[in-house]
């Protein structure tokens, strides 16, 4: 699915309607609500930042063996990381590797801190920069190359194909198992719904942001019929709810069953919904890539971060307090039409729980990524009849070198 473009289309209904919604990677979609929690202690604001203690005392990243990392001898400073919207619990891992004190710039919109692994300094920052309207609303892939400073980039697997000819990347870990963007509807309308296949045999319109590679691959294998994909949605609750949910709609497992049960109060009542993943389209969502001419140059910094990575994916879904405060504080402090409350974020690591979002792959291994999987997914968008190289396999588009097999959940 597209999401940078879709998401542009979102972002532009949110900055209206305050809205909430999930966050993924280079060319998806987005929606949703809700509203500020309670953020860490006292801040000093310089030159458009803000210098916050964290809540609690503890450092974020706890967990892989042995004592300090060193970083500073191979990894650039900071290591500078461009995700794909603003600061939200799909993010957590990230957040998870800040120290004692971070830096909150308001105006960029990028949270900055020391990079700690073991419970120590590794040496070196680390940079989270937001994506959407930070950036534009430009595809991460395409910021990746407009400047040389970023050092890995959001990506995910549709993104990673439909712009390979432009703007390639390689993904080298991948926190998130399973992406969360799901189809809802509801289940007091079509209480024999249980699936999309089912939405698309009751003939139900579903509506999607333009431009979804999901959609067009579900209407090629025949899941759906074209005619009942309404590519209209701008992610705004107000359709299905003045529907009385005789659509389905786009969204994600961790936010809109949130939403429209406990802040959409018009509706205020359970959705039903399938993954798109169990659907099967089975695309990798919010990977960390880098640039294939900067993949040699970086090699020995990711065989030490990567691992840092899979861990601090590990240590938020295990512990996510701290690395929530730190989001939720950012959001607060960024000030903008997105905002983030603890109960959306505590929703939102339930259900990376429950549904598998953060996990191990079936080898065991938390954040390596199964070549035959993406494989697949080439060859479902290439079979939907959208532009993809000839040449291209899954193995241009991913590497597995840097993970550290011992790691998972």
């Amino acid at each position: 699915m597209n999401r940078r473009t879709t998401r542009t289309l979102a972002a532009l209904a949110a900055a209206a309607l305050v809205l909430g919604a999930c966050g993924d990677d280079d060319d998806d979609d987005a929606g949703g609500t809700s509203a500020p929690s309670e953020t860490t202690a006292g801040a000093d604001t310089t030159d458009g930042g803000a210098t916050t203690e964290a809540t609690d005392g503890t450092d974020s990243t706890d967990g892989t063996a042995g004592g300090a990392i060193d970083l500073a001898s191979v990894c650039p400073d900071p290591i500078s990381i461009q995700t794909d919207w603003f600061p939200e619990a799909e993010h957590g891992s990230l957040y998870q590797m800040l120290g004692e004190e971070y830096d909150v710039d308001t105006s960029k919109k990028v949270v900055r801190g020391p990079l700690v692994a073991n419970g120590q300094e590794t040496g070196v920052e680390i940079e989270i920069r937001s994506g959407g309207p930070a950036i534009g609303f430009e595809p991460v892939s395409v910021q990746q190359y407009a400047d040389d400073s970023i050092t890995l980039g959001y990506a995910n697997t549709e993104g990673q194909i439909l712009r390979w000819t432009e703007t390639p990347v390689i993904s080298v870990v991948a926190p998130l198992e399973i992406n969360p963007q799901i189809i809802f509807w509801d289940p007091e309308t079509y209480p024999e719904v249980e699936t999309l296949a089912d939405l698309g045999e009751e003939g139900v319109t579903i509506n999607v942001f333009p431009g979804g590679t999901f959609a067009d691959v579900f209407v090629a294998e025949g899941i759906w019929s074209e005619d009942q994909v309404d590519p209209s949605y701008d992610g705004s609750p107000a359709r299905f709810i003045a529907e009385d949910g005789r659509i389905a709609q786009q969204g994600f497992a961790s936010a809109e069953p949130y939403n429209y049960e406990h802040v959409f109060e018009e509706w205020g009542k359970p959705v039903a919904f399938q993954l798109l993943h169990d659907a099967g389209f089975e695309v990798y969502s919010q990977t960390l890539s880098v640039r294939p001419d900067m993949l040699e140059e970086l090699s020995p910094c990711l065989e030490r971060f990567v691992p840092i990575v899979q861990q601090a994916a590990i240590d938020y879904i295990n512990d996510p307090d701290r690395a929530n405060a730190i989001i939720i504080d950012a959001v607060e402090r960024f000030d903008d039409f997105w905002t983030y409350s603890e109960g959306l974020a505590n929703f939102s690591v339930e259900a990376q729980r429950e549904l598998g979002l953060v996990g191990n792959g079936p080898d065991g291994i938390l954040g390596n990524m199964d070549e035959e999987r993406i494989q697949g997914v080439i060859d479902q968008i290439r079979g939907a009849g959208l532009d993809v190289p000839d040449d291209l396999t899954a193995a241009d588009l991913m590497t597995n070198e840097f993970i550290d097999e011992s790691i998972g959940l």
